[in-house]
């Protein structure tokens, strides 16, 4: 028995498990044999005995099904290394959103980026702004992820291209979930986090001089995509009085003001109560598996605001319809994976019922029905 093997809790596992062989695969060990208890139960008898002496535990059967198998993996501490994946993606999406942002939102000409491309580096305001809120609210859940010893990945940005240069960024939850109040603690700290970075940056934008629109836009015919306000986006202007329009035509909201909105937005989709979503973690630790039925209505209610704008608004697929439409369908799928499941499910203190009330709250103050319309110049 190597060192590593000693720290294993054998008196825990064996009260419980018939170990038939013991292997090793690289980090892992995999324990072979038969439950003595209901597979059910298995793991949450011995999983805080091998939380406390470092591995993360889960159940599987072998390829026959004839075998159970405890898999034990230790549990990570931090990144190893230089994360280069996660250094990479970061880097790609600094350029789309600055590119993206000098095109769409400074109104840089294509021809003028292309004689000198560091011109879209006047940009960086809208990079910072975007980023920003999309990074605040990752590493929110990364440090709750920590603390409560979580195996968590540092944030993934995803690039992309117009409107925003990204589609937001992720991160990846490894190990079994401790208790409802953990996963609570790790699903409500990226909206919160996100949240309050999205406020910091709508006053910064908000209070920032407009840009002057060019007269090549200005004499172009046509339509535009119009991002309509959310109340959030509103009551923060209100309370620090400044404007979210400006009636001459040549004058446009400082684009940091987007950062603001691209915040409110994915706060809305985050908190959707449904699988590996936020809302769908915080929701399957304050009601428990209740939550599955709450999360079936999700995608039946996407779907019907869609048709609602489509059929009772007149709204083209163009004009937030196709994006209700698609999150119905995607809440469809990852509603059937669920959210994480928590070894314990004793239910929550009142206080964290209430923040998660809250939090639901504040996230209603970001939606509307139609974020994007289309309208004629």
């Amino acid at each position: 028995m190597d060192s590593a093997e000693s720290d294993v809790p054998w008196e825990t596992l064996r009260s419980v498990f018939h170990l038939r062989e013991t292997y090793r695969d690289g980090d892992r060990i995999l324990f072979y044999g038969e439950t003595l208890v209901p597979r059910s139960t298995l793991i949450e008898e011995v999983w805080p005995a091998f939380r406390e002496a470092g591995y993360d535990a889960r159940l599987a059967t072998t390829r026959s099904g004839r075998e159970d198998v405890v898999v034990a993996e230790p549990i990570a501490n931090g990144p190893e290394g230089i994360p280069w994946k996660n250094l990479g993606l970061f880097v790609a999406t600094v350029l789309s959103t600055l590119f993206v942002g000098s095109v769409a939102w400074y109104y840089v000409p294509l021809e003028q980026l292309q004689r000198n491309p560091l011109t879209m580096l006047q940009a960086w305001p809208f990079t910072a702004a975007v980023l920003g809120v999309l990074s605040a609210h990752e590493l929110g859940h990364y440090l709750l992820g920590r603390y409560h010893g979580v195996d968590v990945s540092l944030p993934y940005l995803i690039p992309f291209i117009f409107p925003f240069g990204t589609l937001g960024a992720i991160i990846r939850m490894r190990g079994q979930m401790p208790d409802r109040r953990t996963l609570f603690d790790i699903g409500v700290a990226g909206p919160l986090a996100g949240l309050a970075a999205t406020v910091v940056v709508t006053v910064i934008g908000l209070s920032l001089d407009p840009l002057t629109v060019p007269a090549r836009v200005l004499e172009q015919s046509g339509e535009v995509i119009v991002f309509n306000n959310p109340p959030l986006l509103d009551l923060i202007a209100a309370a620090i009085g400044q404007p979210t329009s400006y009636t001459d035509p040549s004058k446009t909201v400082h684009p940091v003001i987007i950062g603001g909105w691209v915040g409110m937005f994915f706060t809305v989709l985050n908190l959707l109560p449904v699988g590996q979503l936020d809302g769908g973690h915080m929701l399957r630790a304050m009601l428990g598996e209740r939550q599955e039925t709450v999360a079936a209505v999700v995608p039946l209610a996407l779907f019907a605001l869609a048709g609602y704008l489509y059929y009772a608004r007149g709204l083209g697929l163009n004009e937030s319809v196709g994006l209700w439409a698609f999150w119905g369908l995607f809440a469809t799928v990852i509603a059937y994976n669920g959210p994480a499941d928590p070894i314990d499910e004793t239910p929550l203190d009142r206080r964290r019922q209430a923040i998660g009330v809250l939090t639901f709250a504040l996230g209603a103050l970001c939606f509307l029905h139609v974020p994007i319309q289309i309208v004629s110049l």
